[in-house]
């Protein structure tokens, strides 16, 4: 079980949750934050990453708790206030899978609703082929069921800043110059464009995050656009049948987990819609927070109702 810890004995970054729980997985603990605590139905919510902590999604996700849902959201291991083990043979899918279902366990048990946003969805992708069975609903928010294709996806959007471009991007990947000025440079072209679309028109910068480079480059790689870690060739749209609960796929017209991805993971679904954000690009939560919270609100009340 997992020891409860009254948020006074922890520090918390970010809204302040009704509860605390340090929940024992594989190769340490981790801290789950629990919002909305009176609600029946559990979201279980899955950040991006991956190597980065919760705080970004709970500043935004906690909202539901407002909406009438008991919401779920920890610091996968290696971030935030959770355990960082300098382990490298940790940072597995199967272990990201065990340790998701420890959290659901600990606290509280029982069927949930599963949201996984960008990797949180890539891990909600694996968790619900796993565990089909823990599940009321799944909500996949800017995400893929296929790695290579989300690797051809990536590459036709930097074909549009040019071929020289494209061409200069796979020489300072290959070569691992990956703190080249221009290197850095097309990154911030490419995520301003295609990342937050309200912070790029309005000229705002989100501040930068704590990222576990073990973490990342284990599970993705070290570079941006090119994939070497676990989950270069990972490729679940085979096994999505399994997965027969309602599901909810989201995405943003100009997100770099492309709607191209997005169709593929709701056409290879038993029981799925998609709604396409048409000003948002890989944070539709931030671009148009009213259209998505809605869309996420009227999909969990009908899924919890069935």
């Amino acid at each position: 079980m997992a020891a409860l810890l009254d948020a006074s004995e922890i520090e918390v970054a970010g809204p302040q949750p009704d509860r605390v729980a340090r929940v024992p997985v594989e190769g340490g603990r981790v801290v789950a934050y629990v919002y909305g605590e009176r609600h029946r139905d559990t979201v279980l919510c899955l950040n991006g990453g991956p190597g980065l902590p919760s705080r970004r999604m709970r500043e935004s996700y906690c909202a539901l708790a407002s909406r009438g849902f008991r919401v779920v959201i920890h610091d996968q291991l290696g971030t935030g206030a959770s355990d960082r083990p300098d382990d490298p043979s940790l940072w597995t899918l199967r272990r990201y899978v065990a340790e998701v279902e420890a959290v659901r366990e600990a606290l509280g048990g029982g069927r949930v609703h599963l949201l996984g946003h960008s990797w949180g969805g890539w891990l909600g992708v694996e968790y619900a082929v796993t565990h089909p069975d823990k599940l009321k609903s799944a909500i996949f928010s800017c995400t893929a069921a296929s790695m290579p294709v989300h690797i051809e996806e990536l590459r036709r959007l930097l074909g549009a800043f040019g071929t020289e471009t494209l061409a200069m991007v796979d020489r300072l990947e290959a070569s691992g110059n990956l703190a080249s000025p221009l290197y850095r440079a097309i990154c911030t072209l490419f995520y301003a464009r295609h990342s937050s679309r309200r912070a790029y028109l309005a000229g705002e910068r989100q501040a930068p995050e704590e990222v576990n480079m073990q973490v990342q480059t284990a599970l993705w790689g070290a570079a941006e656009f090119s994939a070497t870690g676990e989950l270069a060739t990972w490729d679940r749209l085979p096994d999505l049948h399994r997965v027969a609960v309602p599901a909810l796929v989201l995405v943003g017209a100009h997100d770099y987990l492309t709607p191209r991805s997005a169709g593929l993971l709701r056409a290879a679904l038993p029981d799925a819609r998609l709604v396409l954000f048409p000003e948002s690009g890989h944070a539709p939560y931030l671009d148009e927070p009213e259209a998505y919270f809605s869309a996420v609100t009227r999909f969990l009340g009908e899924a919890g109702r069935q």
